[in-house]
C-alpha cells in the first residue's frame, strides 16, 4: 500500500508524490488525491469535510513529520458525530498505522477496512 515516507515525499504503489495527498482504500480499491487546505497548520472541518463525506471506518491524520500540523477540536468533532473513527500522529507513524489497518482487516476479517489516510508531508 503505502510503501515509503521521506520528508516531502510519499510513495503509494509504486508511484512517488510530492505534495500532501488524501488516501482513499475503499471498497478494495486505493485512489490517491491531492489533500489541500486553507491554513497549511491548521486542519479544520474544510480540510476533512471531503473525506468524512465518503463515509469510510477510520481516518487517519498524517500532522507531518514533526507534528507542526494541528486538528481543531471543531473537525475532531465532525469526524466524530459522523461516527468515524479517528487516529491522529506525525505523519510517519500515521502511515504505519494505515499500514497496519489495512493488513489486520484482510487477516482477520478476511475483507479490507474502508480507511482514508489525509497526510501532511513536510512539517
Amino acid at each position: 500500500m503505502i510503501e515509503e515516507y521521506h520528508f516531502g515525499s510519499i510513495t503509494i504503489n509504486g508511484k512517488t508524490y510530492n505534495n500532501d495527498v488524501e488516501v482513499r482504500s475503499m471498497f478494495s480499491k486505493t485512489e490517491v488525491l491531492d489533500w489541500q487546505r486553507d491554513e497549511s497548520h491548521d486542519i479544520n472541518v474544510d480540510a476533512v469535510k471531503r473525506a468524512v463525506e465518503q463515509k469510510p471506518d477510520t481516518i487517519v491524520i498524517g500532522t507531518g513529520e514533526a507534528g507542526a500540523a494541528k486538528v481543531t477540536e471543531s473537525a475532531k468533532q465532525f469526524v466524530y458525530e459522523n461516527k468515524i473513527k479517528l487516529i491522529i500522529d506525525i505523519t510517519g507513524e500515521a502511515i504505519k498505522t494505515f499500514n497496519v489497518i489495512k493488513q489486520d482487516s484482510v487477516e482477520e476479517e478476511g475483507e479490507e477496512a474502508d480507511i482514508i489516510g489525509l497526510f501532511h508531508l513536510t512539517c
